[in-house]
């Protein structure tokens, strides 16, 4: 069973059962089987039962089923009066009270309230005058083309962005790694600098201890020269000295 709706409907019909029965069996919801159909119908039965084919044009019926029965509601085709208006409006102020529908932003409880009001006004004016009711069709059809048209560029944004907000996501994961790895990689290096940096203290105190070793050496070599030169000189003198 549907739940109320501001869109006025008229007495559901059981069109079938889960059982197979004549169609004599199937009745209204209300009682007693209609009268058996007039031999000609009158100009206001025919201007009615266009207004009917039309509102069930506009304004399908719902169905549903109920222990394993079908039932039909159609749209109502009784005209309305300055009171049956006064009194939508009362119901769609109630209902937007109950429903605790938002005032402002997006809501699905006041657009639902909102189309069955506007359903409801299209009825009304359909009866009276089906031209207009159907440029209201028009108008109620566009309006929610429009919304479907923002409602799936919303959700197409919404994936974008979604999208967009994983990719950064990820990009920044691979970057955290990255410099991880980079930090890893700067830790390394910094070692083996200090290695090699070791090393070079290491082979710079070798040669000054080779080079202070080879000064030295150098040093008691040019003393031995010149006390060898001496001793020389001395032969030289002595030798000189005794011719």
């Amino acid at each position: 069973m549907f739940t109320e709706s501001l869109l006025m409907y008229d007495t559901p019909v059981l069109v079938s059962k889960k059982t197979d029965e004549s169609p004599k069996l199937q009745r209204k919801i209300s009682g007693p089987d209609p009268c058996p159909p007039k031999p000609k119908s009158s100009s206001s039965d025919i201007i009615k039962q266009q207004t009917e084919e039309l509102l069930n044009a506009m304004l399908p019926p719902r169905e549903w089923r109920e222990n394993d029965q079908l039932w039909v509601q159609k749209v109502s085709s009784t005209p309305c009066t300055r009171t049956d208006i006064i009194h939508l409006q009362e119901e769609l102020d109630l209902k937007l009270q109950q429903r605790k529908a938002n005032d402002t932003g997006v809501c699905p409880v006041r657009r639902e309230l909102y189309t069955q009001c506007f359903d409801e006004l299209v009825r009304q004016v359909t009866i009276n005058c089906a031209e207009r009711g159907l440029l209201l069709l028009r108008v109620r059809d566009e309006i929610r083309m429009t919304i479907s048209s923002y409602q799936n560029l919303y959700e197409s944004s919404v994936a974008f962005g979604m999208r967009k907000a994983l990719e950064a996501e990820k990009e920044k994961s691979d970057n955290v790694k990255r410099i991880a790895d980079l930090a890893d990689e700067l830790t390394e290096l910094e070692r083996q600098l200090n290695e090699k940096k070791a090393e070079c203290e290491e082979m710079e105190r070798q040669a000054n201890e080779q080079r202070l070793v080879e000064e030295q050496k150098h040093a008691e070599e040019i003393e031995s020269l010149k006390y060898t030169n001496l001793q020389i000189k001395d032969q030289l003198n002595t030798v000189i000295t005794q011719m």
